[in-house]
């Protein structure tokens, strides 16, 4: 019941929203922007649709064996490409409809959304609402589609952990009013995802609630005492739990157990070693042969190792390096014109963006145990895209508004 207040409590506390007295003059200019391609950052907006565009290439050359080898596809080799691309659709029409939000609408709107989310993470608990998959209960089944609630969670968190820093940045230095109630938000949310189970949606929610705490101000020392309860209930989560167990002891060393826990850390590794500098040629994997499990989900970096080499893996290190670097960057300038939510929004876009990315390629190159993430923007997934497409229009919508207020001084 504590929790539950205290939930109720710091979602519609006061607003002293600093970004409103400046956001609440630019209203009649910026909801309905008239954006060119030159008013946009052109590094972030490269990266991107290169990403989302070379993303859907790799599904579809990592997909078609399985594909055409399913009754469950109908044998149709472009199953997943086309289901792909309409997700894609999807998520860029949304995407232009969020662009036309302002800011200031996502502020008033943050508590909601983080409501609504925490909805979505409950519902699919319930057994014969929420669709389970291979053990976990992630999916809310809508008509043809699976919507997994974890994934509009993600941005929901960012946007409200943003809007609950700019409300107490007053006492962001005090543990007991900045830090412990949002600690006890969040570890509720995460209690929900861990029941689903969803461990490595739980790692990325964590870090973009607690870095924008951080980014905000939270102290060093209590920031410090943080990482090591997190290290320390990390720890005991694995040790409770059988199944993350042994895939921690198959991480460690996969070769031990081919057939076994290692068997997809073996044949992603396989994967790698087959691509050398450049690849066997694109559309000439073999794990994807049903060797590799989720080719085209989890495991599409695997894919791109083996068919593009390094060169083709350095490319999209690189890509993703640009993206988070630009997010961080237009953070930092909003925040110097003082759209402190802005700016935190768009850090924590980047935090999302990096983590997961980090953690996916980690975890394709066996440096980090089996999370079941995918590679943002890449992978396979309609709630993914749908999430991450969203995530890019706020963080241009954050951009396009700093470049009009440079531009006139004032908004």
């Amino acid at each position: 019941m504590r929790l539950a207040a205290a939930l109720w409590q710091n979602l519609f506390s006061a607003s002293g929203e600093r970004d409103g007295k400046i956001a609440a003059r630019t209203v009649g200019r910026l909801v309905k922007p008239q954006a060119s391609v030159s008013e946009l950052d052109p590094a972030l907006s490269w990266s991107a649709t290169i990403l989302l565009v070379f993303g859907g290439v790799m599904v579809y050359s990592a997909s078609i064996a399985t594909a055409e080898g399913s009754h469950y596809t109908g044998y149709q080799s472009d199953y997943f490409l086309i289901r792909h691309v309409l997700y894609l659709i999807a998520g860029l029409v949304t995407g232009l409809v969020a662009f036309r939000i302002p800011m200031v609408q996502w502020q008033r709107m943050a508590p909601w959304l983080f409501l609504c989310g925490v909805a979505l993470l409950a519902v699919t608990l319930i057994p014969g609402v929420g669709h389970k998959v291979g053990g976990a209960r992630r999916w809310l089944q809508l008509g043809p589609v699976n919507v997994q609630a974890s994934e509009l969670m993600k941005l929901f968190v960012a946007i409200y952990a943003a809007d609950y820093t700019v409300r107490k940045l007053d006492v962001m230095a005090s543990f007991k009013k900045g830090f412990m109630p949002m600690m006890g938000v969040i570890l509720f949310v995460g209690c929900l995802l861990l029941f689903e189970p969803d461990f490595g949606a739980f790692v990325v929610v964590v870090t973009i609630a607690f870095g924008v705490l951080f980014l905000g101000g939270v102290g060093l020392r209590v920031f410090t005492l943080l990482g090591i309860a997190a290290l320390i209930g990390f720890v005991l989560l694995i040790w409770i739990s059988p199944y993350r167990r042994d895939r921690i002891f198959g991480f460690m060393d996969p070769w031990a157990d081919p057939f076994g826990e290692g068997y997809q850390l073996t044949h992603a590794l396989i994967a790698f070693g087959r691509g050398e500098w450049f690849g066997v040629g694109l559309g000439g994997s073999i794990e994807k042969l049903f060797y590799l499990p989720e080719s085209h989900t989890d495991f599409l970096l695997a894919v791109i190792a083996e068919e593009l080499g390094f060169a083709g893996v350095l490319a999209v290190v690189a890509l993703f390096a640009i993206l988070v670097q630009r997010a961080f960057v237009i953070g930092r300038e909003a925040i110097q014109l003082e759209r402190y939510f802005s700016g935190l929004v768009a850090q924590a876009i980047g935090l999302w963006i990096g983590t997961q990315a980090f953690i996916g390629m980690g975890v394709n190159m066996g440096l980090l145990p089996t999370k079941g993430l995918t590679l943002p923007l890449m992978s396979y997934g309609g709630s993914g895209l749908l999430a991450n497409c969203l995530a890019l229009s706020i963080l241009l919508r954050i951009d396009w508004e700093v470049r009009m207020l440079k531009r006139g001084g004032k908004a």
